[in-house]
């Protein structure tokens, strides 16, 4: 499957898709219905394929891989260490999966790499002088264990009816409809919690160490100092307020523990067959990770767009290159 159909690359090596970034019909005036449910049910669109994965993901691990209600009403060591080896097995084979097929078997080699070179293997600037390795360090040190105590105090909250229920049977469509808005909700979060980290006293101390890499891949989604994971993660605190059943609370966490793999996967298209493809739709934040000053959301919210941070990656924004800026 030739690049060359979708877009070009430059001088340099970074590739770049002919269609420029655009924000999902939600909020275009005149609202268009047959637009709007076209991009909710369509393949690739706002359910299929990847946040139908996530909430899957989250439902098998809910249904057999959390303990019962009754073991979860008493905080015992046993069974969060329990969470915690289940999503260090999710984080390792999830990620994996990614980091596996586009980093180490190469399996497309570097067609839609939006940096055509590969990560860093031999760097100062890295822990263990890898990118890779450092990103997976942080992954399992910190942000697993994060999110798993973050998991473990909703569950222990939930078990003890501490936190304002949400219950499928008496209520199917608040909860459906609840499960459908998480994903923007997340994105809201994310942007608010961004901005915060790049105000210069934060990025220095705290978020620097993410954007250390320019040229991400899948590890480097939640390659992140604790400080950034204890508010990236805070996410699910507003089932505290808003009234849930555990899979929301599980799905916020789910969603912000697996997306950042597809979101820094480094690569704008996963080629399925000799003449098919399937975007990532990880072009918006690699643009982060090169410019710095953009694109803070992750595009389902038009949030960059209206507070004036949007790149569409067409190369007519005035954001500074990752080349210009002191790490």
């Amino acid at each position: 499957m030739e690049e060359s159909r979708y877009g070009k690359r430059d001088e340099r090596g970074y590739w770049r898709p002919f269609d420029a970034i655009a924000y999902p019909p939600m909020f275009n005036w005149p609202f268009e219905p047959g637009r709007f449910l076209r991009w909710v049910f369509a393949i690739p669109g706002y359910l299929f394929p990847w946040n139908a994965l996530y909430v899957t993901l989250t439902a098998f691990c809910w249904f057999l891989l959390t303990p019962d209600w009754q073991t979860l009403e008493t905080l015992q060591p046993s069974w969060v260490i329990g969470l915690l080896l289940r999503n260090t097995m999710i984080i390792g084979t999830f990620v994996g999966l990614w980091h596996w097929r586009f980093y180490q078997a190469r399996r497309q080699g570097s067609r839609f790499k939006f940096n055509g070179t590969w990560p860093a293997d031999q760097h100062p600037a890295f822990l263990f002088g890898s990118q890779t390795r450092e990103n997976m360090f942080w992954t399992f040190v910190s942000a697993v264990p994060v999110w798993t105590a973050y998991e473990a105090l909703m569950l222990w909250c939930f078990a003890n009816g501490w936190v304002p229920g949400g219950d499928l049977a008496r209520h199917p469509a608040y909860f459906i409809g609840l499960m459908l808005l998480i994903p923007i909700y997340r994105d809201l979060h994310f942007y608010l919690i961004h901005r915060l980290i790049h105000w210069p006293p934060l990025y220095r101390t705290v978020h620097k160490l993410h954007h250390k890499n320019i040229n991400p891949g899948p590890w480097s989604g939640l390659s992140m100092h604790p400080v950034e994971h204890v508010l990236y993660f805070s996410c699910c605190l507003v089932h505290f307020v808003v009234p849930s059943h555990p899979l929301h609370a599980l799905f916020t966490l789910f969603h912000a523990a697996l997306t950042p793999a597809q979101g820094h996967v480094g690569f704008d298209k996963i080629v399925t067959g000799n003449e098919s493809a399937m975007d990532t739709h990880s072009y918006a934040h690699y643009l982060h990770h090169r410019h710095f000053d953009c694109n803070y959301a992750d595009g389902v919210l038009p949030l960059d767009r209206w507070f004036g941070t949007f790149n569409d990656g067409s190369g007519s924004g005035s954001n500074r290159s990752a080349d210009t800026l002191s790490h």
